[in-house]
């Protein structure tokens, strides 16, 4: 796969997808009142109701919108009609922040290379969602999070940006994956800014931000 989108004109506009109380979406939403940042928020959107992400983003005065797969007769329906949801807001980059329902096929099309995901491990290691349990399990003694363009499989698109956390001797899941969520927000924070405001190609596996080669 080679997708260049070059830098937008004006602030790159984000949709964000949530599924529940929207941390990394409040770091966002503080980052863009700079308008330095170089990107605004211009819709939420999440899997189902009650969610304090759509919530955060009503308060805001943002657009928002709710896809429940249930409200569907199959998968393939639900996925046509998120993407013509967040199609509607003419996206430059959609954010999945804690969003956790795998995209269909017509979703990643109408998307490619512009659908970024975080995971709370060092990719390729460990995907899946017991992440860090899996790294513990494993000993490993550098945990992390990777943030990456998604694609057809499980945690396994290019990859834009890691950050390395370490493993302590007394860690549990729990202390670990707060940990990592630390590092996995102001790591996606500084990546969406610096994509917003120079631009990027995804050539193969490779993730090449502004001009340089």
């Amino acid at each position: 796969m080679s997708t260049s989108p070059s830098a937008p004109a004006g602030p790159a506009r984000l949709v964000v997808l949530v599924s529940g109380g929207g941390s990394n979406l409040a770091a966002l939403l503080e980052a863009t009142q700079d308008p330095a940042y170089g990107a605004r928020v211009v819709a939420v959107g999440a899997d189902r109701e009650g969610t304090g992400g759509v919530a955060m983003a009503r308060d805001a005065g943002l657009a928002t919108f709710v896809e429940r797969v249930s409200d569907y007769p199959a998968r393939e329906d639900w996925d046509a009609a998120l993407t013509a949801q967040v199609a509607a807001h003419e996206p430059d980059l959609v954010i999945s922040a804690g969003f956790l329902k795998l995209c269909g096929p017509r979703f990643l099309e109408r998307f490619d290379g512009r659908y970024v995901n975080t995971h709370n491990t060092l990719l390729p290691a460990f995907p899946g969602i017991h992440g860090p349990r899996d790294a513990l399990a494993y000993g490993v003694k550098l945990a992390g999070a990777t943030l990456f363009f998604v694609d057809a499989g499980i945690d396994s698109g290019a990859i834009l940006a890691q950050v390395a956390v370490p493993v302590l001797e007394d860690d549990d899941v729990e202390t670990l994956t707060e940990r990592i969520k630390v590092a996995e927000r102001a790591q996606l924070v500084e990546q969406v800014g610096r994509l917003a405001r120079e631009g990027w190609r995804i050539e193969g596996r490779r993730v090449v931000v502004g001009g340089a080669r």
